[in-house]
């Protein structure tokens, strides 16, 4: 038997359908025993593995894992398994061990790593620990050799969705993982393409999964989700993929078959990608249901941009946020603020241009975040190279310093001076304010009124020193709250 284990990842709440599991199980559908084990829905996770090791022959543990919460479930959960069950192979796959491969390597509980994408990897493992094919036989899999060495196969072709089945939907309890959301009250995800083509610098996606994307047909995306509309009653859905809009054609196609399923939802978009559409076409994306895109702005400075590789202006962005305010669509721009050779000059520029996004589309929703470095194949953006030593082990990943950095809450990044961090901090502080986020459905009207006025004067005055009352409010209301839901 083959066990798929998904760690913990989030709270209750935020609970989505674990995608990258799925994809495995659909290989394994119908030619092996396995047995799908989710954190994030027991409560029990280790002992559910272990109940299932000790009533089976396991010859595989496949684990996904995603920086952050999920390694450290991820680890605790392999440690106590090794030390318990010494005999069964484990290996990670996701975006960790495909960035961090050395790292993972070095943890004497894993055995294998698989980078990129893990279908296809995941069958020719399999045949490695039944003796049938040699690891280093294996495109995309990273091990250790007889004396401990790490290994690093070359890397696997992409592959399109299309060429594999679907998730056996079957296998889960569908119900527990379609949420409440802005997007519907029964809220489920779905991946439709794999990969990026693009060469942010900043960004670790393509590191992982090369400089591709394949697309899975909008037949298939269409009969995918109408079964998880038919069978399980989903009113709303979130695409993960790098991209949802790739070429205007296949949009409009794509469009045309979500129109009559009656979804609300969201995807991330390309900026430049949507300035080409025509307004039709931008039309037809919202009579399809589509609520909100996330588009990477990433600065206010175009030099910044150019010095990224983002491919895109400021220019741009200001017209996609006018041209979604004319059709109904809520933009949602994201900014990596701090560019290592310049953060106070483009600290400045990205807090005024985001002035003027609002200024344009007040409906626009803001996410600001520090730069925090990932490994990179060539040079590091901003000239880092030597100034970030990233951690050799999981166990190092998983202390209080890097976790912070890994979820980006207060990193202290030696280009950064405590001043402009803080800025950047407060800032952030009084636009959330001043502008609630539509996403929490559990805010009340009252709230979002309070929180408005209280920012109102500290946003049209310029003012975002010490805002303690801001923050103290934001506090005092999620207090508040119904309590979370229980697993």
């Amino acid at each position: 038997m083959i066990l798929l284990y998904y760690p913990k990842l989030t709270k209750p709440k935020n609970r989505r359908l674990p995608l990258s599991i799925m994809a495995l199980a659909a290989v394994l559908e119908g030619r092996e025993r396995y047995e799908i084990v989710d954190g994030n829905l027991d409560s029990d996770p280790d002992a559910t593995l272990a109940r299932l090791i000790e009533t089976n022959r396991i010859e595989l543990l496949g684990v996904s894992v995603m920086p952050g919460p999920q390694m450290v479930s991820a680890m605790n959960s392999c440690k106590t398994i090794r030390e318990r069950y010494p005999h069964v192979p484990i290996v990670w796959g996701g975006y960790f061990p495909s960035v961090y491969r050395d790292a993972t390597l070095n943890a004497n509980y894993v055995d294998y790593a698989v980078r990129g994408q893990g279908e296809q990897t995941l069958l020719e493992l399999i045949e490695v620990v039944r003796g049938q094919r040699d690891s280093s036989d294996v495109a995309g899999l990273s091990w250790k050799d007889g004396f401990g060495k790490r290994m690093h196969n070359p890397e696997r072709s992409m592959q399109s969705p299309d060429d594999f089945p679907w998730s056996p939907f079957h296998r889960l309890r569908i119900e527990s993982y379609l949420r409440p959301s802005f997007f519907g009250k029964r809220t489920g995800a779905h991946q439709a393409s794999l990969g990026c083509p693009f060469q942010c610098t900043f960004c670790a996606v393509h590191e992982a999964f090369g400089s591709k994307q394949k697309m899975e047909s909008p037949a298939r995306t269409e009969a995918i989700l109408r079964h998880l509309v038919e069978a399980y009653g989903m009113d709303g859905v979130q695409f993960y993929d790098m991209n949802f809009f790739v070429n205007e054609s296949h949009t409009r196609e794509l469009m045309e078959r979500l129109a009559p399923l009656g979804l609300q939802w969201w995807c991330e978009g390309r900026i430049d990608t949507i300035c080409r559409y025509s307004q039709q076409t931008l039309e037809l994306i919202r009579k399809a249901g589509c609520t909100m895109i996330f588009f990477g702005a990433e600065s206010g400075s175009n030099s910044v941009l150019q010095e990224m590789k983002k491919g895109i202006t400021t220019e741009q962005t200001l017209e996609v946020a006018r041209r979604l305010r004319q059709v109904g669509i809520i933009p949602e721009f994201s900014f990596v603020v701090g560019n290592p050779k310049d953060p106070e000059g483009d600290t400045q520029a990205t807090i005024s241009f985001i002035r003027t996004i609002k200024r344009i589309n007040p409906t626009s929703e803001i996410i600001v975040q520090h730069y925090t470095p990932v490994p990179q194949r060539g040079k590091m953006y901003g000239g880092i190279d030597g100034l970030v030593n990233f951690p050799s082990t999981p166990d190092e990943w998983a202390t209080p310093r890097w976790y912070n950095f890994t979820v980006r809450v207060n990193p202290s990044m030696p280009w950064l001076k405590p001043q402009t961090k803080q800025l950047i901090d407060n800032f952030e502080t009084v636009v959330s304010t001043r502008w609630p986020t539509v996403q929490d459905i559990q805010a009340r009207k009252w709230s979002r009124a309070l929180l408005r006025t209280l920012a109102s004067w500290r946003y049209s005055l310029r003012i975002y020193a010490a805002p303690e009352e801001l923050r103290w409010a934001q506090n005092w209301i999620r207090l508040r709250k119904p309590k979370e839901e229980s697993i």
